[in-house]
Formats: C-alpha cells, structure tokens, sequence
C-alpha cells in the first residue's frame, strides 16, 4: 500500500491592507501597526482597504488589467507574489504541469447600473416590463461574463501560464478551506506533484456591504478587535486579501534544490445545523482529526473568527476547552486584516508558514484571555469558521 506523500509549503503571495508581499506584512503585523482602517467607502461600515499596489510588477499588459476586476487584480498578483516565491514563474515546464484550485466569489456588480435601474423603477408605470428591458441592454454579454468567479482562475492561466488542471470552489469560507484539502489530497494521492491554491476578496464592495448590512453583519462606524464584538452584537469588518500558496511533494521540493517554508498537515472539515453549542462540538470532533502529539510546548492557533456573534462565541467556546488541554496560544488575524471570506483560510495558512520558517510568531491583537504570549511554535493550528456555514481546521508545521 503506497502512503501518502508528505505535503509541504514552498511559495507565498500575500497582501493585505498591512502591506504587499511576504515581508511587509510579516514586518507589520510584528510590530503590532494598528489596523488600517477606511470609513469613506460605505459608511458608516469601516473596512480594511487593500494596500496600494503597482499591479505593473505582475500583470504587465494593461488590457490584462483592465479586463479585470479589482477582486481578480489582488489575485493574479497575489498568485504571481507565490509563483515568483517558489521558483516556478517563468519556468516553463514546472508551469506546464502546475495545477490549480483557486477560491472565489461571484464577482462584482456593476454599482451605476444597479442605481440607475433603481432609480427608474420609481417612475416605472409598469416595473417588471422596465427591469426586463434594463437588464437585457444594460447587462452587456462582456460585463455579465465578468461575473464568472472561474474567471480568477483564467486570468492566472493566462498571465502567468499556469496551465495544469484548475478548479474553483465557491462557497465564502468553506471554498478557500476546501480549497486547500483537495489541492493537499491530491498531492498526497500522487494525482500532483505540484500546485497553486488560494483566493482573493476586495473590501471595497458597496453591493457586499449593503447584502450584509441588511443581516446586520457588519460592524458601524469604528473598529472593534474580533473577540470583543460578540458583546457588541457581533459584526464583521470586511478586508481586502489576496493569498495564494505554492505546495508540492516534499520529494519534488527536494529534487529541485527548492527551500521549504513549512508542512501542511491535517486537513478537516464539516458543516452542519448552527444551533447552540453545535459549532463547538462539531470543532472539538475536528480537533481529534488534526492533533499532532501532546507536547509541552505552545501551539499556535490563527483563527479566522468573523466577529459574527454565534459563530465567534462557539469558536471562542472551543479554544477556551482547547486551552484546558494543552497551551495555546491564539491570534484572531480578523483583528488585524479583517474578514476576507474564500480568502481568509489561504491568509492564515500563508501568515503560519511565514511564522514558522521564521522561527517566530506573531504578537497578541486583543486583551482577551486566549491570546497569550507564546515562544516560537512547531505546529500552528488554522481555524476557519465560516459566518454562517462550514468548519475547517488546517494543522500546519516546520519544515
């Protein structure tokens, strides 16, 4: 019976609202720079807006960029921070058999036509006749395909040549997750030995911020650290994030002379009714599928709690049982980056390599009882709990 390979994690695109690339936001989020927060786009709603970026230095054709949406932008450049972080932009051959998952939304609305039929509705004598023929001119062919979430998976084929399989899962939360274990499942069956995963998520979404306004899902007019909203009525608050992760085999790393940056171990997933205490207990089951072996030492969890309140509290609820077993140490990096969606898992796996081919780990973001002060971790846990649906717990390791 043959056993399954060892994945491991050899590049990292990442930016944020912190920064653009690796280091940036490993420098900012060390320091503790306080958030970067914009209230201007959709008040009273602050968000986490994307860093500047000179999107030249990846997508170089200007037709490329325009074709795209700014959601899609932060991921091809995201996508080509890893490839070039891996060795693998540019080579050809490695390129030729490079496959993809990638995470993504539904795309972006097109805010002036959503108006403007608004708008006109008022004066409409007969309404659905009117947005019928609205959305059959205005909805342009072009601009509807723009839409596609797969699209993000195209423009990375196309840019950067990546042209193994490709698949994209969308689904919030549990597609950037699900993203991950089925790249690692098929690296670990040998169906791979290469691959590229991650997501990308634009907090300047006006069409977004209205969706969860009216759940009221979102945070109102200033900044509140994830694990205290929860007394506040819980909310999110949106943040720009393009992370993508280069993984392989361990022995394909090694047979090209490539530095690995971390392991990815244990991936688990579930997803079930949210009623009280299910969350918790459907994370504790997760947990005994991911444990490494019981240490002395500090383990590191970066959690992806939302700052919605069910879901926070039973994922607080969690860690707070997990902290009785063994010494934890937890970052919720929402406090920081804010909420990405499919991109969030991806960031947090990507935020744990970085900590741990470091040798290091990240400083506390709130005063909360879990984030205790830690020494460097061998394992870092990466908890994604999606807002409304879905659980993954991702283990991540030294090299």
């Amino acid at each position: 019976m043959r056993h399954p390979r060892d994945v491991v994690i050899t590049g990292i695109g990442l930016v944020t609202s912190l920064g653009v690339g690796n280091d940036a936001n490993w420098q900012a989020l060390r320091a503790g720079v306080a958030p970067v927060i914009d209230l201007a786009v959709t008040p009273p709603f602050p968000v986490h807006p994307i860093a500047p970026i000179d999107y030249d230095q990846q997508i170089p054709r200007k037709g490329d960029q325009r074709q795209m949406e700014p959601w899609q932008r932060i991921g091809v450049y995201a996508a080509g921070l890893a490839l070039q972080d891996a060795g693998v932009a540019g080579n050809g051959e490695l390129l030729g058999r490079t496959h993809m998952v990638t995470a993504a939304g539904g795309g972006e609305r097109d805010i002036a036509v959503d108006e403007a039929i608004m708008s006109g509705m008022r004066q409409a004598q007969n309404k659905g006749a009117y947005l019928n023929e609205r959305l059959a001119n205005d909805l342009r062919p072009t601009l509807f395909l723009a839409q596609l979430s797969n699209l993000l998976a195209g423009n990375i084929s196309i840019v950067h040549g990546v042209v193994g399989s490709s698949r994209t899962f969308m689904g919030e939360e549990p597609a950037g997750f699900d993203a991950l274990r089925i790249m690692a499942a098929r690296i670990r069956a040998g169906q791979a030995d290469l691959g590229l995963v991650g997501g990308s998520y634009s907090a300047h979404r006006p069409d977004m911020s209205i969706i969860y306004a009216f759940a009221n899902g979102l945070i109102k007019d200033h900044y509140v650290p994830v694990w205290e909203r929860a007394a506040q009525g819980g909310g999110m608050i949106m943040g720009g994030v393009g992370a993508f992760l280069v993984i392989e085999a361990r022995e394909h790393a090694e047979a090209r002379n490539m530095r690995v940056l971390a392991s990815l171990g244990a991936i688990a997933v579930d997803r079930g009714a949210r009623s009280p205490g299910a969350t918790a207990d459907r994370l504790s089951r997760l947990w005994r599928g991911v444990a490494p072996a019981m240490t002395n030492e500090t383990m590191g969890v970066l959690s992806g709690a939302s700052g919605i309140a069910t879901a926070t509290t039973e994922e607080h609820a969690f860690l707070t049982t997990l902290a009785r077993e063994r010494a934890i140490a937890v970052r919720a990096t929402g406090s920081r980056l804010g909420h990405s969606f499919e991109a969030s898992a991806p960031a947090n796996v990507a935020l744990a390599a970085l900590a741990l081919s470091r040798d290091d780990f990240l400083p506390a973001f709130g005063n909360d009882v879990i984030e205790t002060a830690a020494a460097t971790p061998s394992h870092i846990l990466v908890t994604s709990v999606g807002h409304w649906r879905g659980e993954g717990l991702i283990m991540v390791g030294k090299a």
